[in-house]
Formats: C-alpha cells, sequence, structure tokens
C-alpha cells in the first residue's frame, strides 16, 4: 500500500540585489480575512436532478462515479498541510521584497517620499528594468497533475495573495471535467485558474523558470517528472512534492527504488524517515545538474502504511573497511545514498505552524497536520534517521526502559535527543550508537534478560563493559565516563 508524504524546498533561495532574480515586495500587508468555515470532505447527493458533489475547504467539485478522472479522498490531509506552505510562502515572500525595498536606493527616504521617488523610476526609461523589480508580483503557480482541479481550484479561492494557477493534465476528460470545476466555484476561481492540455514533462520544460510555485502529485512515482519540475521553478520559488509508492522508498522493491531514485533502501523502523531522504537526495541530484541547489523547508511522512511480506533480495554488503560493526560484530549493510542534511527548516516550520494555528478553521485536516507540524518543530535538526526503543531492547532481549528514562539518560551524557512525526516510538539523538549501546549495556545490569544463543548479536554487545557508568538518583540517570 502506499504512503503519501509532502516536502517543499526553496531552489536557489540565495538572494543578490545586483542581479535580477529578486521580486518587490509591497512596503505594506493586508491580514488574511476569516475563512468561512469549511465542511469536512465527502460528497452530497445529488437529488432532484442535480449532479453529486464532493466539498473539501472552501472548493466543490462534481463527483465522478466512474472515477475517470481520479479523486483521493484521503489527501485531504496533503492539500490542507500544501496550503498552509503556500500561505507561509507568500508572507515570507513579501517581507522579503520589503527588506530589499528598504536596503534599495530608497532606504534613506522617509517613508512619505517613497511613493514620488518610485514614480520618478517608473517614468524613467532607463530605469525601467528597476521598476519592474521593486513592484510585487503575486506568485505564479503551476499544477503539474490535475486531474479534478480540486487542488488548484483551493489554491485560488483560500490563498490570499496567490497569482495566476496553471492547471495541467493530459488527459482530456480530467481537462474538461477540470473547467466544469472551475466554473462551479465562481468568479475567483475562474479568473485565476487556467487549465492546460498538455503534456507535464513538456510543459515545464517549455517554461523554464517560470512559475513561483510547482506542486507535483502524481499518482505513485515522481521521478519521471523531477528533472523538468527543477528547471520550472524560478529563482527563489519552491517546489512541492509528493510520492505514494513507499513500498518501493521503504525497501520493499530495493532494485526498483535504485532503478528509479539512484538509491538503495533498508528496510527497519528507520524506513519511512529513510524514504524522505531518499527522495531529497534523488531531487538535489537533479537540481545540481542544471547548477542549482535545494534547501529543504518541509519533509513529512503521514497517512499510508505497507504491508509486504516478498522475499525480497537486499544490496550486497558493505565495502572492506569497516567490515564488521564493532558493537555486535556483524556485516554492515549498504543502503543510499540519502540526503543527510536537515529535512526541515526550523523557522519555516514555526511560521507554518502559527498559521494553523491561527487559521484553524480553515482546515478540515486541523487536528492531523497541527499534531505533525508541531512533531516536525521539535525534531532535531541534525540527527539523521533515529533508532527504536523496542528494537533495541528486542536485541538484548531485555525488558523496556521508559521512553522519558531513556531520554533522561541520553541528555545526562551530554547528548540531544528527540522523538520523530515518522514514528511515535522513535528517538533521534546525536549520540553515537557506542554511547547508546553503553547506557543498554548500564540497564541491562540491573534488569535481567532473557537468554541469548551464543551467536546472537546481543551476546557480543554485552559481552563488552560498558564505558559509561551509571548513577541512579531517582527517576534520573547520571553517567561519569570510565577511562
Amino acid at each position: 500500500m502506499p504512503l503519501a508524504f509532502r516536502f517543499s524546498r526553496i531552489l536557489n533561495p540565495r538572494f543578490n540585489p545586483s542581479t535580477n532574480l529578486g521580486l518587490a515586495l509591497a512596503s505594506s500587508f493586508s491580514a488574511s480575512s476569516r475563512p468561512e468555515p469549511p465542511e469536512l470532505p465527502g460528497a452530497r447527493g445529488g437529488g432532484g436532478g442535480f449532479p453529486a458533489t464532493i466539498r473539501e475547504g472552501r472548493a466543490e467539485i462534481f463527483a465522478d462515479d466512474s472515477n475517470s478522472v481520479f479523486y483521493n479522498k484521503a489527501q485531504v490531509n496533503n492539500r490542507d498541510l500544501s496550503i498552509a506552505v503556500l500561505r507561509s510562502f507568500i508572507s515570507r515572500r513579501r517581507e522579503e521584497h520589503d527588506i530589499q525595498l528598504r536596503r534599495g536606493s530608497h532606504a534613506e527616504l522617509p517613508p512619505k517620499h517613497h511613493a514620488e521617488e518610485l514614480g520618478h523610476i517608473r517614468g524613467s526609461s532607463e530605469d525601467k528594468a528597476l521598476s519592474e523589480e521593486i513592484s510585487y508580483r503575486a506568485p505564479k503557480v503551476l499544477e503539474a497533475l490535475a486531474a479534478s482541479g480540486l487542488r488548484a481550484i483551493r489554491y485560488a479561492l483560500e490563498v490570499d495573495g496567490i497569482g495566476e494557477v496553471i492547471a495541467v493534465d493530459n488527459n482530456e476528460v480530467a481537462i474538461e471535467a477540470c473547467k466544469k470545476n472551475i466554473h462551479h466555484n465562481g468568479s475567483v476561481s475562474s479568473s485565476k485558474v487556467v487549465p492546460h492540455l498538455a503534456d507535464a514533462r513538456v510543459y515545464m520544460l517549455t517554461h523554464p523558470k517560470e512559475f513561483d510555485v510547482v506542486d507535483l502529485d502524481p499518482y505513485g512515482s515522481p521521478a519521471a517528472f523531477l528533472d523538468s519540475a527543477v528547471q520550472c521553478v524560478a529563482d527563489g520559488g519552491i517546489l512541492m512534492c509528493s510520492a505514494t509508492d513507499m513500498a518501493v522508498l521503504a525497501g520493499g522493491n530495493a532494485e526498483v527504488c535504485f532503478s528509479k531514485y539512484g538509491s538503495y533502501p533498508l528496510k527497519g523502523k528507520h524506513c519511512h524517515e529513510m524514504a524522505l531522504r531518499i527522495l531529497l537526495a534523488c531531487i538535489e541530484s537533479h537540481a545540481i545538474r542544471h547548477k542549482r541547489y535545494i534547501v529543504p523547508i518541509i519533509s513529512v511522512h503521514m497517512d499510508f502504511y505497507i504491508r509486504d511480506k516478498r522475499n525480497i533480495a537486499l544490496p550486497n554488503f558493505s565495502p572492506l573497511v569497516p567490515q564488521e560493526c564493532a558493537e555486535c560484530g556483524h556485516n554492515f549493510v549498504m543502503g543510499g545514498p540519502i540526503w543527510s542534511d536537515p529535512m526541515h527548516d526550523k523557522e519555516w516550520a514555526a511560521s507554518i505552524l502559527s498559521s494553523i494555528q491561527a487559521m484553524s478553521c480553515a482546515y478540515s485536516a486541523y487536528a492531523k497536520i497541527s499534531a505533525i507540524m508541531t512533531s516536525v518543530s521539535e525534531e532535531l535538526p541534525k540527527a539523521p534517521l533515529f533508532v527504536s526503543l523496542h528494537n533495541l531492547c528486542a536485541i538484548l532481549k531485555c525488558t523496556n526502559p521508559t521512553i522519558a528514562t531513556f531520554q533522561s539518560a541520553i541528555r545526562n551524557a551530554g547528548y540531544q535527543i528527540s522523538g520523530s512525526h515518522v514514528d511515535p516510538l522513535a528517538l533521534k539523538t546525536d549520540a553515537p550508537m557506542s554511547v547508546i549501546w553503553d547506557i543498554m549495556r548500564c540497564w541491562v545490569k540491573i534488569h535481567a534478560v532473557k537468554y541469548r544463543p551464543g551467536n546472537h548479536p546481543g551476546t557480543k554487545i554485552l559481552s563488552q563493559e560498558p564505558k559509561l557508568q551509571i548513577v541512579i538518583l531517582g527517576p534520573v540517570w547520571a553517567f561519569r565516563w570510565i577511562y
């Protein structure tokens, strides 16, 4: 079964006022008007000869009983989070442009003289380029795989300050349905959303750096669209990408994952976070080919789970150095490459969470996305993947310490630790595995363990004396190093 996750990133976010890459921001920003409380997603009966409709957020689309135009009800969480990211992006875009105006040639002028000075610039033909640069332009959005057009319509209706939204699909039936849905949602939708029949890959390749926001939400893998997508995004814009082929990314079929994303996945509790990092690394590899780079804003896994019991061949063992794990004595298993830098921007995460909380009535999936963003904002940024306390105890065949006790032990040993939005039992930490196993060795000394055969990895781990000595002070564990 597939898993959907969302992540946004900025392509070439470095802003240089001397170049023509920047956009100007109006000095004032009007607060968003309070949206009408949306109805929960669902279908309305088509009684009285009227066709049945589906309501999500402020948008309403016609239901397609034949499902010839794809609609995924479960992706309401994804669409709600995308809207929150867009709102934060537009707000930040305005702020950045305002800062650039103040840093520019008009920074020393009093505010009341700005309009007069700007008018003089606009009247001068030799400064026409500068006038165009400092004028604010609403962000242009591309929904590359529109289907019914629901996402594009919601962007137009629910995101204040958004510009033109191009809804592309290569299916004629989908485009006709999209046109009907756009017209059904009134003048705002009709004035902003433009349907276009085309192959998304060709369309993005023929519109380089034209869109401030590119949204990819394919049915399955986005791999075929990534190279054209990274070329289509404007400098300083965002690429929002969803993938629903989690069975592949999480290790269900390592060979297929390598053929699509250029990376080998490893199974384990961390597989969903590793899937995010594989996709980030893949997008980065496409961006580098075109002399661009990415900065992840939000990388999220949510909603779906996989059940895969096939016997799939794993990739080969790791290179000769090192040959074995110093803790358990077993061979390493090779995986990756993955994205090892932070997956989230902490400031963006806090901003998006604040926006979601301030407009809670605007999100059908408020409880879900606010919980995810809260967890994301608390994650340790520089700790790729994570360990599972249950897995550690299963290897040693010992009873589980509480998560609070284990976290206390890590912190008292001088390291950082946090949870993860991927798994409620996950523990992200900057402590090396040698310290983690030392803490578990100390735990086992005061808690009995079950029988383990001689070749069991837990036997080798516990045969080594810990370099940490434990001092128990009530519920708190303190440590000192033994040299």
